[in-house]
């Protein structure tokens, strides 16, 4: 009697897997089909646009704000509207945790750590195109008004580039700190207040004490260090661009790897 092995069945591999590039993918579709992404990247915009223009409307040669760095002039709006951006940073976050979309994700991406990246780097990559953009643009619309003053400049005069630049990377890092604190703290209010209390507060409370190291420390801190990179000149009392891009780039650093900590550690 023969016997007849049965064919063994051949495991098909599932049509689509994990890969970076597909969560990269479906981060970049929950960040874009949001619309308070869109309202929150457009009140930035408009804030420092809009700023710029009163400034440079308003100018008058020889006036109070004539020994004002030229790109911190034409860019005093950024202070408001990087404000709309951290908020927005902590929204793509903190705000999946709060409308229980976390839980849908990581199972998606049971390793999880690549959902965080992937989210860095996406919102990365997006507030540094509008922003930047939006520098250009101001830069260039307050000009109609400055090209007849002491403030008259261009792309070309040395360190203006830079500058614009920096003030774009300036903000993205600092909206990526608060992305992290958002990760970390798993709570929109919470993170709003962590921010504005540890990275905007703090440094103004220590820079009281009567205390030299303290003050050579307080300006690598985020929103100093930030600060520096937004001025075409250099600004007495601040880091020099390069020492404040690396320092701030290790504050975003380290608080990303406090949130992936969390993220790899605690449930969600």
């Amino acid at each position: 009697m023969t016997t007849t092995t049965p064919p063994t069945a051949t495991r098909q591999a599932p049509p689509y897997g994990i890969t970076p590039t597909r969560i990269l993918r479906s981060e970049w579709h929950k960040l874009r089909s949001l619309r308070s992404t869109w309202i929150t990247l457009t009140t930035a915009a408009a804030l420092v646009l809009g700023v710029g223009l009163i400034m440079g409307g308003t100018y008058t040669s020889g006036g109070g704000d004539s020994d004002v760095d030229i790109v911190v002039l034409t860019l005093y709006g950024s202070l408001l509207g990087q404000l709309c951006v951290i908020v927005l940073g902590i929204l793509v976050t903190a705000g999946e945790y709060a409308t229980g979309m976390i839980r849908s994700s990581l199972t998606a991406v049971p390793t999880r750590l690549p959902v965080l990246w992937a989210k860095a780097a996406v919102f990365t990559a997006t507030v540094l195109t509008v922003m930047s953009t939006t520098a250009l643009i101001t830069f260039g619309a307050a000009q109609l008004f400055l090209h007849d003053t002491d403030q008259a400049a261009s792309l070309t005069d040395p360190g203006v580039l830079r500058a614009l630049a920096g003030n774009a990377v300036g903000i993205t890092l600092l909206s990526l700190i608060a992305l992290g604190l958002g990760s970390l703290l798993r709570s929109v209010p919470g993170a709003i207040g962590a921010f504005i209390g540890g990275v905007m507060i703090l440094p103004e409370v220590l820079g009281m004490l009567p205390y030299e190291t303290v003050e050579r420390a307080l300006v690598y801190f985020p929103t100093q260090a930030a600060g520096a990179l937004g001025s075409a000149t250099p600004i007495p009392g601040t880091a020099a661009p390069g020492p404040a891009l690396l320092a701030l780039c290790l504050w975003a650093a380290a608080t990303l790897a406090a949130a992936a900590l969390s993220l790899r550690h605690r449930d969600a």
